[in-house]
């Protein structure tokens, strides 16, 4: 009964963080990007704030040491990744799939970072190879054109690369953080500054309230994003977390793309290329080399090796 209920809340996790690609898509006819972005975390900070306080003893991070853990994950895992991820799917280009498919390399990143800010992590010639590969199925996913690099949505595409590079630092480098600040009140924090870090970018870029179309849809995008995706989706990941340990729930990264192109294509008529297929299996060819001896070892774990 634990495996089935774990593997249904990994579902119901892949498809809500898949399906949040298309709710981008779909609110960014109606919001400027980087305004949409700091007005959803505006939202998903508050409740998640309200979890923190519930769960969590202490729920405001104390001394310096927490709150430079509270500042580069507000910077570089709320602000910075979502400011270059809907910039980037502003771009007719970037279908929900092709920027699910671009954020499933952030482990791969993650594993890069890790070696460099980690000193227990290491990267082995396989690993460097897996690394390589996965760049290689960015590479195809984005398609340049070498006669006009500008054009095709190779710029946009390569600020989703960006906000996937973002995300892998900050993972590194809260988790080398050597404070305990809980997770939830991390997020919670993470969330609230990074909204006004995001709300301050978007002032710099000339964006304005005025510019948002508050229709039915733009309501539903938002809310989506900040109740379901932030919100229902980040519960589900603690305690899958907690459950399945890093290494599987890294394996969401890699089921997303499928439910982003799915509810792409259903509610935005997206179309899901060829292009994007290999792009996608290149990647996951990419983190499975990386991963391997994790891999191994949770197979055996399972009794599916010996």
């Amino acid at each position: 009964m634990s495996r089935t209920r774990n593997l249904a809340l990994f579902l119901v996790l892949a498809a809500v963080w898949g399906s949040a690609f298309m709710a981008i898509n779909a609110g960014l006819a109606y919001f400027p990007p980087v305004l949409f972005a700091a007005f959803r975390f505006d939202i998903a900070g508050v409740v998640m704030l309200a979890y923190a306080a519930y769960v969590v003893d202490d729920p405001i991070p104390r001394g310096r040491d927490e709150w430079t853990t509270v500042a580069v994950g507000a910077t570089l895992i709320i602000a910075a990744y979502h400011a270059f991820l809907f910039v980037g799917e502003s771009d007719p280009a970037v279908t929900s799939a092709v920027a699910a498919v671009i954020v499933s390399l952030s482990p791969v990143l993650t594993t890069v970072f890790a070696r460099a800010f980690l000193p227990s992590e290491r990267l082995t010639v396989v690993g460097v190879i897996g690394l390589l590969v996965g760049l290689v199925g960015a590479v195809v996913l984005a398609a340049p054109d070498p006669s006009n690099l500008a054009g095709g949505g190779t710029i946009a595409k390569l600020l989703v690369l960006l906000a996937a590079a973002s995300f892998a630092l900050g993972s590194v480098l809260t988790r080398a953080s050597d404070d305990d600040l809980p997770i939830e009140t991390m997020e919670a924090w993470s969330m609230l500054v990074g909204a006004l870090l995001t709300h301050l970018l978007s002032l710099a870029l000339g964006e304005s309230v005025a510019d948002v179309a508050w229709t039915t849809e733009a309501v539903l995008a938002l809310g989506y994003l900040s109740i379901v995706a932030s919100g229902l989706g980040f519960l589900i990941y603690f305690d899958l977390l907690d459950r399945l340990g890093p290494i599987e729930i890294n394996l969401v990264s890699y089921v997303a793309p499928v439910f982003a192109a799915i509810s792409g294509w259903l509610f935005l008529s997206e179309a899901i290329t060829p292009t994007t297929v290999a792009g996608f299996l290149i990647i996951c060819l990419g983190f499975a080399l990386v991963k391997r001896v994790a891999f191994r070892d949770a197979l055996r774990e399972y009794g599916v090796v010996g």
